[in-house]
């Protein structure tokens, strides 16, 4: 029984220090690249920890916006695992050199297979040094719209209006017409259309149109309230009022615009106007009797 496990011991010890590559004159061994992987897996972990803590504090105590802290924690992370990788390997003893002898053949595995994962992270770098998006942001882009909560290594995480999250490829945002709605500003301009029927005050319709507007607390008053007689329609006077909010969520526009419906459709009520529907006048020849045709059902 001890010669058993002792033949096990020896195995393992063997396995241990099994021989995987020769740089130059330099043997690597299993063991070696175990204990840098570990190490480097430690640190990696302890830095996201670590900087998850930091910017929860740095939020909390200071005045910088969050896309300043998110950029600097990500050039801060980048440099740490850069250094944890130069570290980990000497404590292992793997020459820093390895990286020159293996250069060639990294070069060629990234050219084949890590295209689109370079592609990705080289364009979260240019999203964080550009800022075209940011933490925050409300983008369109096709029929997703939704606000930017994440700018990740290989994507960027949107939440839609819904709850459901959408991740979206970094190089997309650089290679396809994106709309940002707030990126130099959260003011966007919205429009309500309303038809009234014909023979109604248009003086009075713009006047409550503009009332509606202006009793709404989150309606910008820096920018003009605006009521412009559209057009003459088949059925109704077309109106449209143009007013200003600050978004902060995807649904804010819809919510305030609702509101707006609704504070009309009781204004009008109170003065009697007619919100337009579609009508159809049918003329009739009384000159002579109306024929009309009974079919028999079929048997």
């Amino acid at each position: 029984m001890q010669m058993n496990w002792q033949d096990i011991a020896d195995s393992v010890a063997s396995l241990w220090q099994t021989e995987l590559y020769k740089a130059g004159d330099t043997p690597i061994y299993l063991s070696q690249v175990i204990i840098a992987l570990t190490l480097i897996m430690i640190g990696f972990v302890v830095v996201r920890w670590v900087g998850a803590r930091l910017v929860k504090r740095a939020l909390r105590s200071s005045g910088a916006s969050e896309n300043t802290v998110f950029a600097f924690r990500r050039l801060i992370s980048f440099v740490a695992y850069v250094m944890i990788v130069l570290i980990a390997l000497p404590i292992a003893g793997i020459p820093i050199t390895i990286f020159a002898v293996l250069g060639g053949a990294l070069a060629i595995g990234v050219g084949f297979g890590a295209q689109n994962l370079l592609n990705n992270l080289i364009s979260g770098i240019i999203l964080i040094a550009e800022r075209p998006i940011r933490i925050g942001d409300i983008v369109e882009l096709e029929k997703e719209r939704g606000r930017v909560e994440e700018i990740g290594n290989r994507c960027v995480r949107i939440r839609r209006y819904d709850g459901v999250h959408v991740l979206v490829p970094n190089s997309y945002f650089l290679e396809q017409r994106v709309v940002n709605w707030t990126l130099v500003s959260a003011d966007i301009r919205s429009v309500i259309s309303v038809g009234v029927a014909y023979g109604s005050p248009v003086e009075t319709v713009r006047d409550l149109l503009r009332q509606a507007a202006e009793e709404h607390e989150q309606i910008s008053t820096d920018y003009p309230i605006e009521v412009i007689f559209e057009d003459f329609g088949d059925s109704s006077l077309l109106f449209n009022l143009y007013f200003w909010t600050s978004v902060h969520q995807p649904m804010d526009i819809r919510r305030i615009q609702s509101d707006v419906r609704f504070k009309v459709n009781v204004l009008f009520d109170e003065h009697n106007i007619v919100i337009a529907f579609p009508q159809r006048d049918i003329h009739l020849d009384t000159s002579k009797p109306l024929e009309i045709h009974l079919k028999e059902p079929s048997a």
